[in-house]
């Protein structure tokens, strides 16, 4: 779900939305500060141990290099468009050709005489790089690599040079889980200022209409309901839609993304007609429904509520059962009850409430109506609809 920045703009907290990737930022300003730092390590190395490499020239030059490529890849993965496997394969590709020539530059007897790579530290550069774009997999693989190059330009296994390789593989591993930790939490946040704007602007939304449509749909109710003929339907109508629209509003808000095509408790739609008038039994767990099936149901519910409240003396009494392969609600009441013909007249003059908003729904729904009603035993209302895949 995706809230257009005019409605978060109107909630007042567009600014606290996180961009794209925003939780990202300071990890990757971190592997720069890092690689700049260990580059400064590298060059005090150089100045200490310069004199004991086979070519201190050429050491001075791939120092020259590393602090070239240092400033390339704080450029490069500053830009979320070229964080992508180019400029991570190049990075990789740039430390194993660094660690390749560290033998010639230095020398055997200098790396037999247990001196640290020329690199040293600033090798775990794209380590730390891949496990923040990719996580611990990237970040592991890019540290085996790595280590693998490093204790075999050494020509021997010392504990320090595999003390590092571990440690390498460590940080690529600890650094990538804890970057998937962080877009993970700014997904949920993004998704969590969404939802409160959503909320914010669907009670504004609320307010309004409880000011205006809401307020004219019960006055049309109020005054219609004792009339016959189109002026009592009407009133009827209304009625339903008031009702509608208070569900509507006093709802449980916008569902999460993914979650639109989800199951339906259809106790807690029915739920809010129950009051001391009208007494709701149902199951002790959910009757799950789809989304639409259950709020067909809920709205025939509620027509045939509306009947009992303006034909049956408003006392009345809600059945849910959940028989696995269908669900049945039954609706009794003890009114005065009508003959078995009022409802084909009740049709011919145009009077629909029952035809279409009780048994037009539940014919769309592949379900049955059955209502049986005595003069002067009440009515009884039983809406079945098969179980759906939910």
């Amino acid at each position: 779900m995706h809230w257009p920045q005019g409605a978060l703009r109107a909630c007042g907290i567009v600014a606290h939305v996180p961009a794209a990737g925003g939780f990202e930022v300071p990890l990757w300003r971190a592997v720069a500060v890092f690689r700049v730092a260990s580059l400064a390590y590298v060059c005090v190395v150089l100045i200490r141990d310069a004199d004991r490499y086979a070519h201190p020239l050429a050491a001075t030059a791939l120092v020259l290099f590393m602090a070239f490529w240092t400033a390339v890849t704080a450029i490069g993965y500053a830009d979320p468009a070229r964080r992508g496997w180019p400029l991570l394969l190049a990075d990789l590709g740039v430390v194993v050709a660094i660690l390749l020539a560290t033998p010639w530059v230095m020398g055997r007897s200098a790396l037999d005489a247990g001196l640290p790579t020329l690199p040293v530290a600033w090798l775990s550069g794209p380590v730390l790089a891949w496990a923040v774009c990719g996580g611990r997999r990237r970040g592991a693989v890019a540290a085996l690599v790595l280590g693998a190059t490093d204790l075999a330009t050494r020509g021997m296994v010392t504990p320090s040079a595999f003390n590092g390789a571990i440690l390498m593989l460590l940080a690529g591993v600890v650094v990538g889980h804890v970057a998937r930790l962080t877009v993970t939490a700014g997904e949920r946040l993004h998704r969590a200022v969404e939802l409160e704007a959503a909320t914010r602007e669907r009670e504004r939304l609320a307010r309004d209409i409880h000011d205006s449509v809401l307020q004219v749909l019960a006055l049309v109710q109020r005054r219609g309901a004792h009339l016959d003929g189109e002026a009592g339907e009407l009133a009827r109508l209304a009625g339903e839609q008031e009702m509608a629209l208070r569900s509507l509003i006093s709802g449980a808000g916008p569902l999460p993304a993914g979650a639109a095509d989800a199951p339906v408790d259809l106790r807690t739609l029915l739920g809010r007609h129950a009051s001391a008038t009208v007494s709701l039994s149902a199951p002790a767990g959910p009757v799950p429904l789809p989304p639409a099936v259950a709020r067909e149901l809920a709205a025939a519910v509620a027509a045939a509520l509306d009947n009992t409240a303006r034909h049956g003396g408003g006392r009345a009494w809600v059945l849910v059962e959940d028989e696995g392969s269908a669900v049945t609600v039954s609706i009794r009441d003890e009114g005065p009850g009508f003959p078995p013909e009022r409802l084909n007249e009740a049709a011919a003059q145009g009077r629909l409430g029952v035809a279409q908003a009780i048994r037009g729904r539940l014919a769309d729904l592949g379900g049955t109506a059955r209502i049986s009603s005595t003069p002067g035993a009440g009515t009884e209302v039983e809406l079945t609809v098969p179980r759906r895949q939910s």
